[in-house]
């Protein structure tokens, strides 16, 4: 299998070069680029598998970049994760909002990046990227469509299925019931956003009497949440 291909769009050299080493090492291919006329560019040669993108860029915005990816048949396929030192709750919201698949928030460690990049190529690539996922005693494996908690197996449908691995793999952060529907369902899936409530009941009834019914957590006005925190 040839090495995935991540384009990193950073106007910061030090940045570049420490994603770079630390991608290099991971066995990715990283190309570079310092705006977004230079990104257009370097993916005219060839479309990345996956684009790192800065929030702030001179010229246009790593924001205004994703929504035209998003917008193009082309490359709308494309994962892009958001590098930003914006952390406020709306900016984040606003990234994912955009089309991108997640974000990090600088400064962050390389362990963090790869993690999150690894977590984005496994929804995209889910027969490439099949490893399992685990959280305290609580272990999803995509492969063979488990899950256990404390090493005791889970009944658990479908939908909840991919709902947990969505969470398991974005946590602590915080989506709203239409993300949630975006990201789960599809974007071409015609579901209420209620839809969503009723899922993530059964998703906690399910993890209730394992005592992991305390990660999926209602966040009062902007949705729900995965963390192992109290």
């Amino acid at each position: 299998m040839s090495a995935k291909s991540i384009l990193i769009v950073e106007d910061e050299q030090p940045i570049r070069e420490m994603v770079g080493f630390a991608l290099g090492r991971a066995g990715y291919e990283l190309r570079e680029a310092g705006d977004v006329t230079e990104a257009y560019e370097v993916m005219a040669d060839r479309l990345p598998d996956l684009i790192l993108l800065d929030w702030m860029l001179p010229g246009a915005s790593g924001i205004e970049m994703a929504r035209r990816l998003k917008k193009d048949e082309l490359t709308q396929h494309i994962p892009i994760i958001m590098l930003t030192a914006r952390g406020e709750e709306e900016d984040k919201v606003a990234g994912l909002d955009s089309g991108a698949d997640d974000y990090i928030t600088k400064p962050f460690s390389p362990r963090e990046l790869l993690a999150r990049i690894k977590a984005v190529l496994r929804r995209v690539a889910p027969e490439e990227e099949d490893e399992t996922i685990a959280v305290d005693g609580l272990v999803l494996d995509p492969a063979s469509h488990r899950v256990s908690a404390n090493e005791e197996p889970l009944k658990i449908g479908p939908t909840e299925f991919r709902l947990l691995e969505f969470f398991m793999t974005h946590p602590e952060r915080v989506y709203s019931r239409e993300q949630l529907l975006d990201r789960v369902w599809g974007r071409s899936a015609y579901v209420e956003e209620r839809t969503v409530d009723v899922h993530i009941l059964r998703l906690r009834k399910a993890l209730a009497p394992h005592e992991f019914d305390h990660m999926i957590q209602t966040v009062r006005g902007a949705g729900y949440r995965f963390s192992n925190r109290e």
